[in-house]
């Protein structure tokens, strides 16, 4: 695995060779929501972002703070009584009971500064539009001549969300985001998730005012968009204005789930997460990254965004099935476990460096028919390739999959894989050793596991 770090470390540092914009790789890192839900403060912020460090030779480095930073509380189940906390120009600001160093005007400037000296990045999640009793005392707009009635829309609030109105489609609408942009900005926000905005509703007009927002701020900014499933139609648009949009609704820590309304899909399970990325894999590559959502492994403690507390529902082998999709298939890889109660099989796939290597440097990945190439049913296969500079020698990469309940042998030959030659070096990301020659892959597959390889 030695070549690997010298390589990792090589990409990582001069990033992909012709990419453009803010996520020229998939975006890595580590967001609140899994674990902490609405209640993340600093004291547990900071220690979580202090073990994300750790693994910033891997390539690790967004720690997002999730939604409700600007509410002094959290546990309240009525919107007034949350408190949201928002300065002289109607712009939401951090709760100063709950981030401390965010007092006295700071905002999370300390926190961005504290976060860039460990050499991560800081991001930060809100949910589009401004908030209800901004509007109420109509309060100015930061460098503007408008104030925050001609702001709103008020006929577009969230449908799950009741604290904001949506931000009108004119010139007040558009000074309100820029207000916001250039205040996180100084802040010195690196990664912003919107939420409420890709999909249930679809509110393109805000995109792009976010999107122009970001621009104008001078401050190159990760533009994150939530909730799924957003729709194959808006993908040639989105590319256009955002670096990540999320392809699923919520995705947590189940191999799939039952739903009683037919036209929902939350929670999405990981073995539906197989067929919707292999509707997004032209659309992925050249700074913009589908979503198929965070990583819901680990300790999901103290209060998670969905559910009771727990250690996450996967088995370890679904677990790492679930790092072998992400990773082979381009994906972002935000994690959402506690790090503060990291175990060792996580950690090992947080530091697998095969896996870290072919997400962020695969030029190319697709899924491969695998009832046409007489493979078992179940069987799900894709194939990855590193194709550029830096990477030395062309490289193709194997994943594949039992979405059995059983355990199963998989046999394919390289034409089967759709691979030229009739000989192989192969080296598989789970096992120790520089691997060997062979004529085939021949692996058992646990139910619901996965393998990765090396194929040279």
């Amino acid at each position: 695995m030695k070549r690997f770090a010298l390589l990792l470390a090589l990409v990582l540092g001069c990033g992909v060779a012709g990419a453009q914009g803010p996520a020229p790789q998939p975006p890595l890192g580590w967001n609140s929501w899994d674990a902490y839900g609405l209640t993340i403060n600093e004291a547990d912020f900071r220690s979580n972002a202090q073990v994300l460090a750790g693994f910033r030779q891997y390539g690790w480095q967004y720690a997002v703070v999730d939604e409700g930073w600007y509410m002094q509380d959290p546990f309240a189940d009525k919107l007034a009584a949350r408190k949201y906390v928002w300065d002289g120009h109607g712009l939401l600001i951090p709760a100063s009971n709950r981030f401390p160093s965010a007092a006295n005007g700071a905002g999370f400037r300390p926190l961005g500064d504290w976060l860039h000296s460990q050499g991560l990045k800081f991001g930060l999640h809100i949910v589009r539009g401004i908030p209800k009793q901004v509007v109420d005392e109509n309060l100015p707009i930061a460098g503007s001549a408008f104030h925050a009635a001609e702001a709103a829309d008020k006929s577009e609030t969230c449908p799950w969300d009741d604290g904001n109105y949506g931000v009108s489609d004119n010139a007040a609408g558009q000074a309100y985001y820029d207000s916001m942009i250039r205040l996180y900005a100084s802040w010195g926000l690196d990664y912003i998730k919107v939420d409420c905005i890709s999909d249930h509703p679809y509110r393109v007009s805000e995109i792009r005012q976010i999107s122009a927002a970001i621009k104008k701020s001078g401050r190159p900014m990760v533009l994150s968009l939530s909730p799924g499933p957003t729709q194959l139609s808006h993908a040639a648009e989105l590319s256009d204005l955002a670096q990540m949009w999320r392809i699923t609704d919520d995705h947590w820590d189940g191999w799939s789930f039952k739903h009683d309304d037919p036209k929902s899909e939350f929670p999405m399970g990981l073995r539906d997460a197989f067929d919707r990325l292999a509707k997004w894999y032209t659309y992925t590559g050249h700074g913009v990254w589908p979503d198929p959502d965070m990583l819901p492994v680990g300790v999901l403690k103290p209060h998670p965004g969905w559910g009771e507390p727990r250690i996450s529902r996967y088995t370890h082998d679904e677990q790492q099935t679930e790092f072998v999709l992400w990773s082979v298939t381009r994906s972002p890889l935000i994690l959402g476990a506690n790090l503060t109660a990291l175990d060792d099989f996580t950690r090992s796939l947080l530091s697998n460096q095969m896996l870290l290597f072919v997400d962020q440097n695969a030029t190319w990945s697709q899924p491969v028919d695998a009832k046409a190439a007489g493979l078992p049913e179940n069987t799900r296969i894709w194939r990855a390739t590193i194709d550029q500079p830096g990477a030395r020698n062309y490289r193709e990469y194997v994943a594949l999959f039992n979405l059995s309940d059983a355990p199963q042998r998989i046999r394919a030959n390289w034409k089967q894989l759709g691979i030229e030659g009739n000989k192989h070096h192969v080296t598989s990301a789970f096992e120790s050793g520089d691997g060997r020659d062979q004529k085939e892959l021949d692996v058992q597959l646990p139910a619901h596991g996965s393998q990765l390889f090396e194929v040279r």
